[in-house]
């Protein structure tokens, strides 16, 4: 603790005997550091807080959501910096009295810009700040206004402008969609027109689809003229095996030449054809019984009503098979000609498909931009009546009445501490670099030899006298340094005062 003491001691007679070398420095570094704090120009800051309040009754039954509020208020604080706004500030106010040409247009424009800041606040995201700087405080307050004013204009008009262009946009687009589906339309009832039977939708179904119909009904159709043609086959047995007449005397039996009849007629039903050798030899036993008058069956007769009736049915079943041939060489008429239509019948499908595909997005945008441009207008009157947002100016601009930058004083009390601390050091440096020794112990620790004892200073009273004057002297010259300090305080706040 006592070398620690030492040390001081040293150091502070070190300084203190080179105190006018340590006061001219200061002087210099403080005239130098005011002179350069004096040039600094002032800049006042104006600010106020406007606070946007979202409408809440209509916005949602019109499909405004909370977010869309939100990005309104952001586009209004966005658009405040905007080049078409800051050139309105500028001509709005002083600072368009210099603005000649339009590079010094655009010049206070981009100066603008760095000195204007509009800032959403943290706490309430409905409420933002808008703040400027300029070297005049009344200049500050005027443009915070202008903005201000600028922010009103535009959350009262911005939406209805916006609004009604985007109106006559839909209009127009509405307008050329409308042309383009009624010529879409035509193209297509033509082309069903012409190609009426052959296209899938129409109620008969695609050619494809109507061949496959056809060929499903011939199937069914084979399968009942193959039984109607065995039924009839049966029939003619039946009828060849019944007499036309019943004998009216008793004891008769049947001829020789029913019963060949009848024996042919099961050769038939069971499938022989014509050229069968059964087939062939019966019908030769026939012709010969005939021949020889084998047919009689007796004296005399009545027509035999089971005849009657199975030739009745014979000819129904003769009707029936006739029919179903027709229809099947109709059938295979009609499948010939869907084969030959096929061929053409991919490319009109294809054709029809693009048609109808351009029909339909055509429909859907026109129906779309009809449903967007009424949802549109009902939020434009909506907007219109009641408005988007609320805007509320909470706080009111004011002239500031100190500078926001530079701290003056500060830096004046900064500089006055720096000149002493250098004048201060470099003495403190001098006298380290010399070889002299403040005190006894440090020439003992520098030679390495004990020292015997030192002898202080004696002075006369002409050198009293001239110390203490020496000593007023430097008294002035570091009061005269806080003296300037001081006035230059007063005159700091008095110009504050001034500009207020």
């Amino acid at each position: 603790m006592t070398s620690l003491y030492d040390e001081l001691r040293i150091a502070v007679h070190s300084v203190w005997h080179r105190r006018w070398l340590a006061l001219a420095i200061a002087w210099g570094v403080c005239l130098i550091g005011w002179l350069i704090v004096a040039l600094i120009p002032s800049t006042y800051e104006s600010s106020a807080r406007i606070m946007v309040r979202p409408q809440t009754v209509l916005d949602e039954k019109v499909g405004i959501t909370a977010g869309e509020r939100r990005k309104a208020i952001e586009q209004l604080q966005q658009s405040l910096s905007s080049s078409a706004n800051l050139e309105r500030v500028v001509k709005g106010t002083d600072l368009g009295r210099t603005v000649v040409s339009e590079g010094e247009l655009a010049g206070a424009i981009a100066k603008l810009r760095q000195d204007i800041a509009v800032k959403a606040d943290m706490a309430n995201e409905n409420v933002f700040s808008i703040t400027a700087q300029h070297n005049s405080p009344g200049m500050a307050r005027d443009i915070v206004q202008k903005l201000i004013d600028i922010a009103e204009e535009e959350n009262i008009s911005g939406d209805r402008a916006e609004t009604a262009k985007t109106m006559k946009f839909l209009d127009a687009q509405l307008e050329a969609r409308q042309k383009q589906l009624q010529e879409a339309e035509a193209k297509r009832v033509a082309f069903e027109t012409q190609n009426m039977g052959m296209l899938p939708g129409n109620g008969t179904g695609s050619i494809s689809a109507q061949m496959a119909a056809a060929r499903a009904e011939m199937s069914q159709l084979d399968s009942q003229l193959i039984q109607a043609r065995s039924a009839l086959a049966a029939l003619n047995g039946q009828l060849a095996g019944t007499p036309r007449t019943l004998s009216m005397a008793g004891g008769g039996g049947s001829s020789p030449v029913a019963a060949a009849n009848a024996e042919l007629a099961g050769m038939k039903a069971r499938g022989y054809t014509d050229s069968h050798p059964d087939v062939i030899a019966i019908r030769n036993q026939i012709s010969i019984l005939r021949s020889q008058g084998g047919g009689g069956g007796g004296a005399g007769g009545m027509p035999n009503p089971a005849y009657s009736s199975l030739q009745s049915m014979l000819a129904e079943r003769q009707a029936s098979v006739t029919a179903l041939s027709a229809r099947k060489a109709a059938l295979q008429a009609q499948i010939s000609d869907f084969t030959a239509k096929q061929i053409s019948e991919p490319g009109l499908s294809a054709e029809y498909s693009r048609i109808s595909r351009d029909y339909e997005v055509l429909k859907a945008q026109y129906d779309k931009l009809l449903t967007d441009r009424e949802a549109i207008r009902l939020r434009g009157q909506v907007e219109t009546e009641t408005g988007t947002v609320q805007f509320q100016v909470v706080d009111e601009p004011g002239v500031p009445s100190a500078p926001a930058k530079p701290n003056r004083p500060l830096l004046l009390a900064m500089v006055l501490f720096a000149g002493i601390g250098a004048g201060a050091g470099i003495a403190f440096a001098l006298g380290h670099l010399q070889t002299s020794f403040p005190t006894a112990a440090k020439l003992e620790k520098a030679s390495g030899l004990p020292v015997v004892g030192s002898i202080s200073q004696m002075l006369t009273s002409a050198q009293r006298i001239e110390r203490k004057r020496k000593l007023r002297q430097f008294a002035g010259g570091s009061a005269a340094l806080v003296g300037v300090f001081a006035v230059l305080l007063v005159v700091e706040f008095i110009q504050r005062g001034m500009a207020a």
